[in-house]
């Protein structure tokens, strides 16, 4: 048993579409949110960016615990989010590709006994390894279509 095609090619490139969504644009557009109270196109990215290390973690929680059980993330909640926000988009990028090298190697080299493995999330149930990857590069592609909709706003 491994991962679907589709899943593994989405983790191992939709990140970089954040590089194309955002090239071109201008610092004050990345850092302007939509209105006040939400987040810009940069703290989309400091968000997946985030994220990325939740996901990490839960991903050793799963194989290391007996089907654990997960709070839903919520990045205003946490205070490790702070310090991406006041990061520049370069240093975001760099941090995302690298720690997506650790995914792809991690989730390629899980066995038939581990893929299946739950972690339980607080709306969507018992997800298998696959379901959380798969939850993963949906949430991403949720934040890569906001971003896209940020920069390219004529309002």
């Amino acid at each position: 048993m491994k991962m679907y095609n589709s899943l593994t090619e989405r983790l191992r490139n939709q990140h970089l579409a954040i590089a194309e969504l955002v090239a071109g644009t201008s610092n004050d557009k990345l850092t302007l949110p939509s209105m006040p109270g939400k987040w810009s196109a940069l703290d989309n990215v400091a968000h997946l960016t985030r994220y990325q290390k939740i996901f990490i973690d839960r991903m050793h929680q799963i194989l290391n615990e007996d089907v654990p059980v997960f709070d839903r993330y919520n990045g205003d909640l946490d205070p490790e989010f702070t310090p991406f926000r006041s990061m520049e988009l370069p240093d975001l990028l760099d941090i995302i590709k690298a720690d997506r090298v650790t995914i792809i190697d991690l989730v390629s080299g899980l066995t038939d006994t581990e893929l299946p493995r739950i972690g339980v999330h607080p709306k969507y149930g018992r997800l298998t390894i696959s379901k959380w990857a798969e939850f993963f590069v949906l949430h991403e592609a949720h934040h890569l279509f906001t971003i896209f909709q940020l920069v390219n706003s004529t309002e």
